[in-house]
């Protein structure tokens, strides 16, 4: 082969490969684009998803119209000092300080030596065998508050209290209650469905969000009050905090 014929030979294997080359970049470009798109699609997608989730989450949120504080509590008396009361009507320690308390807090209410709120929350379905009791039974709270007899349903559910690890009270034991203190048939709609468990939750993201994580919690013009060795307050410690706060 002369060294013309030679160098032929070498630049059409150069222009071979070179066009080889150019195909594997453009397939690999296509590639890329093609990823690029499904990748983008998907994401549109989930978006789409996640807004609609959004949208059907906020849909069904129903907040009490009776509700203050950003829509979380329920309130009663008009002193100047606010108390914010958090509970979880599982809660056994709930319980005991109300028992222990009722007296003090029906006393700064109708004396109107303080605004009290009650915010009830859902820390503790956890304990109630799958069936979300404390949820049920904030919802069930909310909407005895939008018939005008939180204060009487609120004393009643605890004198009901099931035990931490049972099944909690069923719907028809709620409504039973709820109609003993003169609700009626739009209470128990609201129980059967659900209407205000997902304010419920929405309270119990807010409590968290304000620091706190146990119930009770007792927070008297925004600062919480603890007993002596910081436990849960006695009626004592709430009348003292409240007195130091009126000035």
């Amino acid at each position: 082969m002369s060294k013309g014929q030679r160098d032929r030979t070498a630049a059409k294997r150069i222009v071979e490969q070179q066009k080889a080359a150019d195909r594997r970049r453009t397939v690999t470009i296509w590639t890329s684009v093609a990823v690029v798109a499904v990748l983008v699609v998907a994401g549109v997608i989930g978006w789409v998803a996640f807004s609609s989730q959004e949208k059907k989450n906020t849909s069904a949120l129903t907040t009490p119209s009776v509700a203050v504080d950003e829509g979380t509590a329920f309130a009663f008396g008009t002193g100047k000092v606010t108390v914010d009361l958090y509970e979880d009507f599982m809660c056994p320690i709930c319980n005991e300080f109300e028992n222990a308390s009722a007296t003090v807090i029906d006393g700064l209410i109708s004396q109107n030596k303080a605004t009290v709120r009650y915010h009830p929350v859902a820390i503790l379905d956890r304990f109630s065998n799958g069936t979300e009791y404390s949820t049920r039974a904030a919802g069930a709270a909310a909407a005895a508050a939008q018939g005008g007899k939180f204060r009487e349903f609120h004393k009643i559910l605890y004198a009901n209290q099931p035990e931490e690890n049972s099944s909690g009270l069923d719907n028809a034991k709620i409504i039973e209650l709820g109609k003993s203190v003169g609700l009626g048939d739009d209470f128990a709609t609201a129980v059967n469905n659900k209407t205000y468990d997902s304010w419920a939750t929405k309270v119990t993201e807010t409590f968290s969000s304000r620091n706190y994580n146990g119930t009770p919690t007792v927070v008297v013009n925004g600062k919480q009050v603890q007993s002596a060795n910081g436990g849960v307050p006695g009626p004592d410690d709430l009348t003292k905090a409240v007195e130091a706060a009126a000035g």
